[in-house]
């Protein structure tokens, strides 16, 4: 059901908005812990490495994938907001192109340079093979994110989260049964729980397109909204290329960062893949509340509730702070713990690893709270372009934690590698997002007094 985020109490919107995206969130984590552990359970620790092995490389690709789904959200958004309904359809109308020659583009290329990729990783020559098998499958996989992405962003723009949250679940709870039944029945090894992921992801596309089309009356395309329009393609890439750009070039340094921790050996590789899967997962309410916030900002934006946008992004950064420092908590007394739900507890020095990388980081979590609700913020109201600048820092962050003092300290400085990229980031984006909406209120006040 569509929801009106321009009347109400902003927190509870927020709130009532985010929650089913954080469980939504988290059942799209389950997808790579349930992935890893049983990878690593059943298949062992090499197995483990050669699936985290291209982490980083995923993230490049598939986040711009989900980033630029979630730039062509914006419009939409606004144009909802607005009440605007036909431009609503046509911008839906052009997302939908848009994605499926990304998808063609972005399948054909990525799959092609699997080799040269994995190559520029320093991938061990150990668990090459598996990694291949592994990614090479993820990528071609790539139009069923992009379908999936799209359509729950298109039904978040219009204040539904709950819909992409229960085929997720759905989703997730096959990606389970065929993780099991690849992996140990089929014996298919890390390319069996590649092929489990891509399965689920289609699945969870497919049940939007069809709960779309059968509930959602207001969010389908007539003929009339069939038309190609130069100003609406040029929008919708304005606002989903650079949102894309941003997760890649975060994606760049962390390529940069995993290449000097593959370099390091397997027992690295191993700890670090344990430890950010559990990173990954402590993530998700902070993506879940930017998420809300990002949408809460577009719709306002759309209908010039200017004040609301302010007390909304206030309280939004205050929730994801908070989560921040109580996870952060959790990271630093409880990393080897939770590092035992993918490793044994026999290999002492994978483990080691895994709980250094969780307990320094946990010091910085609270960080993501400013960072991802300010940039998320930024691209809700319009600038895009500025946000990406976020993205960069993080970027150059890690690629100089990774090449000046990975060498002199070893896995210490992967350690501290994201902490540094977040709080660089954060200082860059916070009085970015203020300027950004002191901008927007000096525009409102000068078309006032115009009219």
């Amino acid at each position: 059901m569509a929801k009106n985020m321009t009347e109400g109490s902003p927190l509870k919107l927020i709130i009532q908005f985010a929650l089913p995206l954080l469980v939504g969130n988290l059942f799209q984590q389950t997808y790579n812990i349930v992935d890893a552990s049983i990878v690593g359970r059943c298949l062992g620790e090499k197995a483990l490495a050669s699936v985290g092995a291209s982490s980083s490389v995923q993230f490049l690709v598939l986040g711009f994938c989900i980033g630029i789904c979630c730039g062509f959200g914006i419009p939409i958004a606004q144009r909802f907001g607005g009440k605007d309904y036909t431009q609503m359809r046509s911008y839906i109308f052009h997302a939908v192109i848009l994605a499926a020659v990304t998808a063609v583009i972005m399948t054909i290329a990525c799959a092609a340079l699997c080799p040269q990729i994995l190559a520029l990783l320093s991938t061990p020559d150990d668990i090459y093979q598996d990694a291949y098998r592994y990614l090479l499958i993820i990528f071609l996989g790539i139009p069923f994110t992009l379908l999936y992405n799209l359509l729950s962003g298109i039904l978040r723009a219009v204040g539904d989260s709950k819909t992409p949250f229960l085929f997720l679940a759905f989703s997730t709870v096959l990606n389970i049964a065929l993780d099991l039944f690849f992996i140990l029945v089929l014996q298919l090894g890390c390319a069996g729980a590649a092929t489990a992921t891509i399965t689920a992801q289609a699945v969870s596309g497919i049940l939007c397109l069809v709960y779309i089309r059968k509930r959602f009356p207001l969010l389908c395309i007539s003929k009339e909204d069939c038309k190609l329009r130069k100003n609406a393609t040029k929008t919708l890439l304005v606002m989903g290329v650079p949102m894309g750009l941003q997760y890649s070039i975060t994606a760049i340094g962390s390529m940069v960062m995993q290449s000097a921790n593959n370099g390091l050996g397997s027992v690295y590789v191993s700890g670090f893949t344990a430890g950010m899967r559990i990173k990954q997962f402590a993530m998700c309410p902070f993506d879940a509340i930017a998420t809300a916030v990002s949408t809460f900002c577009s719709q306002n934006l759309g209908a010039m509730k200017i004040e609301r946008i302010k007390k909304g992004l206030r309280q939004g950064i205050g929730i994801g702070v908070l989560y921040g420092i109580c996870a952060g908590l959790v990271l630093i007394f409880g990393g080897r713990t939770l590092s035992l739900l993918f490793i044994s507890k026999n290999a002492v020095e994978v483990l080691d690893a895994s709980a250094l990388y969780l307990r320094c980081m946990g010091f910085f979590f609270w960080s993501l709270g400013i960072l991802n609700v300010c940039r998320m913020s930024v691209q809700g109201l319009g600038y895009s372009g500025r946000a990406i600048f976020s993205g960069l820092v993080e970027m150059v962050a890690r690629i100089i934690v990774s090449l000046v003092f990975v060498p002199m300290f070893g896995f210490y400085a992967i350690c501290f590698a994201d902490q540094t990229a977040w709080v660089s980031a954060a200082l860059y984006i916070l009085p970015v997002c203020i300027f950004c909406i002191r901008k927007i209120t000096k525009e409102k006040k000068e078309s006032l007094e115009t009219k």
